[in-house]
């Protein structure tokens, strides 16, 4: 586990940011908590859109995506209190995802979204998809780590103006 810590902060020092920290965190994350699915989203507060700036299926899931957000339970709990959501199966997923059949057919029915927050706010979500039931509070600690090592990468200037 500590090198994959290291790995991802080692990669803050790389020049292509802020594709070394995605990348760095993508396998820092399946090493030791593992997935499927990987991406990070960024929060558009003021278009109240969640925009995809990673994923590890760029074919299902592509940089760039958009998704509302909204008054959902889930939106409340994660993006407005900061709080992580763990879905078990793929009864949870079809209950707060619209795009619930999509992330069955690539092989996923549960999800772990950790909010990524600075200075009291959630910017947005690391979200990891798996086979049934992989997800439980035992990954929620080592998640918010990885979470919190993605927010300079969120926050540089490159992330930034996809955010404006």
């Amino acid at each position: 586990m500590t090198e994959s810590l290291c790995a991802v902060a080692q990669a803050h020092a790389d020049t292509q940011q802020p594709q070394a920290t995605f990348d760095a965190l993508d396998k820092a994350v399946a090493a030791t908590i593992g997935h499927r699915l990987f991406t990070i989203l960024v929060h558009h507060r003021a278009e109240r859109e969640s925009e995809r700036v990673y994923t590890n299926m760029r074919e299902a899931y592509p940089v760039g995506g958009r998704k509302p957000i909204t008054d959902s339970p889930w939106m409340q709990q994660v993006m407005q209190r900061g709080l992580p959501y763990i879905g078990r199966n793929a009864e949870d997923l079809r209950d707060v995802f619209y795009d619930h059949e999509l992330i069955v057919s690539l092989g996923c029915r549960s999800v772990l979204n950790i909010p990524l927050r600075w200075r009291g706010e959630t910017l947005g979500t690391l979200n990891m998809l798996h086979e049934e039931n992989w997800y439980g509070t035992r990954h929620i600690e080592l998640a918010r780590l990885f979470a919190q090592l993605a927010v300079p990468a969120v926050l540089s200037p490159d992330t930034r103006e996809t955010m404006a």
